[in-house]
């Protein structure tokens, strides 16, 4: 259901899921920004018993750069018109994976108004599960419950568990800390927090040259026989000849290009011959009086502790209502697809939501993939991965790995069985061969 399209460089599209004959919306092209909210017909009240979010998303492309996150918006009392949605319209929560560079997570992220300060807070669940990596239709569900507790669920398994007001589960945590450094004090001028400091008693010793250079020519060195002094390393290419056309007026004064001298091929060098350079033994650099322990140290200053001013206490989140749901993505990547989001107050419903809309679906999207990864046989093993295998074919062949060989070529051949665990036997491999090389080190065989 579409109520506004917005962005003109984003187009959404109704379209199916690769591979069979179901619909979703899709992103149709890469480096662009997309926006797309619907309202509920009634806002949903998270405080009250249990709350499921769930919905499917399939990169279709593979996983390269971009979002597939909800957010799940507050009411428009709080300032927002879906004609005008974009990324600073407010939300309550904000769900779903995102992957480019560095990050891979399933995010879920809760915006919580400070009842002290009246400013909203992003509070981000710690340690959350990573995106699948593969082209199918994936269902991701959030669970809130009454006691507090979250789950994160990836297809029906339980990926994280928290609990709203853990600290170790929310950065920052939901309830702010009791006290906080003083941000008006300021470190005295006389605080000295410096553990060790230059001997102020230390003397420079009359031995110590700090202008002697860290190489001299190495006067033992003796020029090679049949060097070649007169010849220069390059000459004038013999074979070279003016062009026709070329103008000394216009063009200046043309010049053979420059090839290496064949003389100097058969002889130890050309040119002036000069003594190689050695480390000066006299070197010492500029003198440094040494450490010592620093008489007047007071230790690592840090602020007085205050009563934290927007300090608060709850028995659970206050979460906003939920007024609408809506997209909002800038992604590198297109072919991404949504499908089938729910808000219930059940597990239950949830649960056999996935199992009718998402579970047959993603049954034909596996057969497919396994069929073609079968057709293609010994073709996947093409290009890069065909590479891999030769190199850790000649490993297992290197004599001081001959009692793992056996192990290595087990690994091996698991991986050209299933080319998707090319990673993993590359680590397990790496392994064994550490081990045979710090076993060889420390037994001194």
């Amino acid at each position: 259901y579409v109520d506004v399209v917005l962005g003109v460089a984003g187009i959404w599209e109704h379209s199916k899921s690769e591979g069979h004959d179901d619909y979703g919306l899709l992103v149709t092209e890469k480096a662009r920004k997309y926006a797309i909210v619907k309202e509920l017909e009634e806002p949903v009240n998270l405080r009250d018993g249990t709350t499921v979010l769930q919905y499917e998303a399939r990169f279709q492309n593979g996983l390269e750069c971009g979002g597939a996150y909800l957010k799940y918006l507050r009411p428009q009392e709080a300032g927002w018109k879906p004609k005008e949605f974009d990324n600073g319209s407010p939300y309550s929560i904000m769900f779903g994976p995102d992957i480019c560079g560095l990050t891979n997570k399933v995010h879920f992220i809760l915006k919580q108004k400070n009842p002290k300060s009246g400013e909203y807070v992003e509070h981000h669940l710690i340690d959350p599960p990573r995106v699948p990596s593969d082209k199918l239709s994936h269902v991701y569900t959030a669970i809130l419950k009454p006691d507090n507790e979250i789950s994160i669920l990836i297809d029906g398994e339980v990926k994280k568990k928290g609990n709203f007001l853990a600290d170790q589960d929310f950065d920052p945590p939901i309830i702010p800390a009791k006290t906080i450094p003083d941000p008006n004090e300021k470190k005295p001028e006389d605080w000295d927090d410096r553990v060790r400091i230059p001997d102020p008693n230390a003397v420079k010793p009359d031995d110590w040259d700090e202008n002697a250079p860290m190489e001299i020519e190495d006067m033992e060195a003796v020029k090679p026989e049949g060097w070649l002094d007169d010849e220069p390393e390059e000459i004038d290419d013999p074979e070279a000849t003016k062009p026709e056309d070329w103008d000394d007026e216009e063009d200046g004064v043309w010049e053979a290009p420059k090839i290496d001298n064949p003389k100097c091929q058969t002889a130890p060098g050309c040119g002036e011959w000069k003594r190689p350079m050695k480390r000066n033994p006299a070197f010492k650099g500029i003198w440094n009086p040494p450490l010592v322990d620093n008489p007047n140290y007071k230790g690592m200053w840090k602020p007085r502790d205050i009563p934290n001013p927007n300090y608060f206490e709850l028995d659970k989140p206050y979460f906003d209502p939920i007024a609408a749901i809506g997209i909002e993505i800038w992604t590198m990547q297109e072919g991404i697809l949504f499908d089938n989001i729910l808000i219930a107050k059940d597990e239950n419903v949830a649960e056999s939501y996935r199992d009718t809309t998402w579970k047959p679906k993603f049954v034909v999207e596996k057969e497919k993939q396994k069929a073609e990864e079968e057709a293609t046989g010994s073709d996947d093993l093409g290009g890069f991965q065909k590479k891999v295998f030769d190199v850790l074919y000649k490993f297992a062949d290197i004599p001081f790995l001959s009692k793992y060989k056996l192990q290595i070529l087990d690994f091996i051949e698991k991986a050209e069985e299933q080319p998707n665990l090319t990673i993993g036997v590359l680590v397990s491999i790496v392994v064994v061969i550490l081990t045979a090389i710090f076993m060889l080190i420390f037994s001194g065989k």
